[in-house]
């Protein structure tokens, strides 16, 4: 539910709105909408006090929000959020590039690697330090001495860097490296995690999960949202179909749905849909003409030496061409 203030509602006015709506274990949340202050009231059954709510000085307007990711919703804010990322703008006017190794492995492999995606247009440098992967016997990422790597290497290509947490007590540790915190696909509806990244200043990167709903997905950016949050970019990365060609099947359709319902900025990961690299150009141009505001693509410089998903990971050459080719779609 959403209560649109009057212009001339007065600090005292605003206060004792706040005061209801929590004394019904309410919560609240000030913002803007179309150049109008608003109080967005959430929790359960926020409709139960609409009519108090409506007579209250100050009030001008109630409206209802049907969805049950209100924070998250067109409704709640009409214009489409932008989110930054050191010099980045996720949702701005250009579609941002994000880039780098599934996993870093060493300094002069994450070095080269954004040296090369810096130099090829990429906006921003992914990699994983601590890594969720199937089996236990797999590579599970160098912890915090990845976190230094990757914020070095950053740094040195002028590069903001994201790379995702995995743990509730790893929060701070990834935030303290980090300038944009993801969240994978597995850990999508960990729902400690979200609010334990909501309660940072960092912007996150939520992916859908491999077997969620785009409801789901929207109600997991609640919880970060709700936790106070309000930096938070979509990403579709592909969902579990039936078939077995791909890694996963990428929802194309996810990401113009997305942007209808929500305000939030939506990128596609191509690189995990597909889980080949022969697919990635032409996927990065279909995300792109849906609409979607970026791409997170995965690029090593010796993928065949890669200790995590060398074969959907581009060659620097690859990654150079596939941007020019993309240069159009991105104007």
């Amino acid at each position: 539910m959403i209560a649109l203030l009057t212009d001339d509602c007065t600090l005292r006015q605003k206060a004792d709105l706040v005061a209801l709506i929590e004394r019904e274990r309410l919560r609240v949340h000030v913002d803007r909408v179309d150049g109008r202050e608003i109080i967005g009231v959430v929790g359960k059954d926020p409709e139960r006090i609409r009519s108090a709510v409506a007579v209250m000085p100050g009030v001008l307007e109630v409206r209802r929000v049907p969805q049950s990711y209100a924070l998250a919703s067109r409704e709640y804010h009409s214009a489409s959020s932008v989110v930054r990322v050191g010099a980045a703008r996720l949702g701005g006017e250009a579609p941002v590039v994000i880039a780098g190794p599934c996993a870093v492995e060493s300094r002069e492999q994450i070095t080269e690697t954004a040296r090369v995606v810096a130099g090829a247009g990429a906006r921003v440098l992914r990699g994983g330090a601590f890594k969720p992967r199937t089996s236990p016997y797999s590579f599970q990422g160098l912890g915090e001495r990845g976190l230094e790597l990757l914020a070095e290497a950053g740094h040195l290509a002028g590069l903001p860097t994201v790379t995702e947490v995995m743990a509730e007590g790893d929060v701070e540790l990834v935030a303290s490296y980090a300038d944009m915190l993801q969240v994978g696909a597995r850990n999508m509806q960990n729902f400690h995690l979200l609010r334990a990244v909501g309660g940072q200043s960092k912007p996150v990167l939520l992916k859908r999960g491999m077997m969620a709903t785009i409801e789901e997905l929207l109600l997991a950016a609640e919880y970060v949202l709700d936790a106070g949050n309000p930096q938070v970019v979509l990403c579709e990365r592909g969902i579990r179909s039936f078939e077995r060609a791909t890694r996963n099947t990428l929802d194309i359709a996810a990401i113009p749905l997305l942007k209808q319902r929500s305000h939030l900025p939506v990128v596609a990961d191509p690189s995990h849909a597909a889980g080949l690299r022969s697919l990635v150009a032409p996927l990065s141009h279909a995300c792109l003409a849906a609409g979607a505001d970026g791409l997170a693509i995965e690029v090593h410089p010796r993928p065949e030496e890669a200790l995590s998903d060398g074969p959907q990971s581009l060659l620097p050459a690859q990654f150079a061409a596939l941007m020019e080719a993309l240069t159009p779609l991105r104007r």
